[in-house]
């Protein structure tokens, strides 16, 4: 089922010019593809959400979330990576 592949990214720290440049090239060399972002500066804090998909990735969602989050590291930034369906019943009120 394709929404098992679902996943959503958040990458947030300081703004600085390349974040989205390197994390949408971390995705794209790990097969990943963003079917959804969004973006926004909140008084100088860049804050991005991402719905993804790995159905075709070529990493597992361990070694996918590691890849990114040490990326992340790198340019001083934080990212949290969480399956759709997880995501979603965290956010559902029942």
């Amino acid at each position: 089922m394709e929404n098992n592949y679902k996943i959503i990214i958040t990458v947030s720290g300081a703004d600085k010019v390349g974040i989205v440049a390197k994390v949408a090239t971390l995705l794209a060399d790990c097969q990943v593809n963003i079917e959804d972002i969004k973006q926004t500066l909140m008084q100088g804090h860049f804050v991005m959400f991402m719905l993804c998909s790995m159905a075709k990735s070529n990493k597992t969602l361990k070694e996918f979330q590691t890849l990114l989050k040490d990326e992340c590291n790198k340019m001083g930034m934080e990212a949290w990576v969480q399956r759709k369906e997880i995501f979603d019943s965290m956010h559902t009120v029942g």
